[in-house]
């Protein structure tokens, strides 16, 4: 058949014949600001925590979930804390000058002193002897949770040492509960380690983020992997 009768007989019978093909790309990833902190989302992201800096080591801390209505907050704490060199972008971050990583980081999971509880729906992992953040640059562990027994890294270095690692029992009272952040998690050497959400120590962190035990608390019942939450840190 002609061709070029082809859009006068499918007229005539109703037709509709499909159009040029056109290419598909992916959608740009959807930006959001909550309480002046810009948040990257992902794509199913329905739970943020935002940390915006208020003054010194301080950061007001909140909880927000997204419904049919947009975003609503749930919990805030004003008595949050950042590293005592202050705020940096994550890029920019080198390891040992306590500064914590602007930007939004994925929150896959925790780590405690205490056992899990069957209510949360967070993967978690209950510290114990000889476990460590890997915070050696020689070793494939880089940036991971390991226990000395199962070796790969300079877990004798001493806390002098750029490279030694953090034992997690040594923070029984800040690791009661401390959420991973996504931060290198492609363990880009020299970029820092161990950049946590945990329970607040007597001041500022090494370059984590810190909230009261309270907030930390009520974050092991509500964070879901499935809502696919983030911490988005900001000025």
């Amino acid at each position: 058949m002609n061709r070029l009768l082809l859009p006068v007989l499918a007229l005539a019978l109703g037709l509709v014949l499909p159009g040029p093909a056109t290419a598909v790309t992916a959608a740009a990833p959807e930006h959001v600001r909550l309480d002046g902190v810009d948040v990257r989302l992902r794509a199913g992201t329905t739970q943020v925590v935002t940390v915006n800096h208020t003054r010194g080591h301080r950061a007001r801390v909140t909880w927000w979930v997204r419904n049919d209505g947009g975003w609503e907050q749930k919990l805030q704490a004003t008595d949050g804390r950042i590293g005592y060199g202050g705020l940096v972008p994550g890029r920019q971050r080198r390891q040992g000058t306590g500064t914590t990583p602007l930007g939004t980081y994925d929150l896959p999971w925790a780590f405690g002193m205490r056992r899990g509880d069957s209510r949360w729906d967070l993967r978690y992992r209950k510290v114990r002897a000889g476990d460590y953040w890997v915070q050696d640059n020689a070793s494939d562990f880089y940036n991971r949770y390991r226990n000395k027994s199962r070796g790969g890294f300079r877990w004798r270095l001493p806390a002098s040492d750029p490279n030694s690692s953090e034992r997690l029992l040594d923070y029984r009272k800040q690791y009661e509960w401390s959420i991973v952040t996504g931060y290198n998690a492609g363990q880009v050497r020299h970029r820092g380690s161990g950049i946590f959400l945990h329970v607040n120590g007597s001041g500022a962190t090494a370059g984590c983020v810190s909230a009261p035990r309270w907030f930390i608390r009520a974050l092991m019942f509500r964070l879901d992997p499935e809502q696919r939450p983030v911490i988005a840190i900001g000025r």
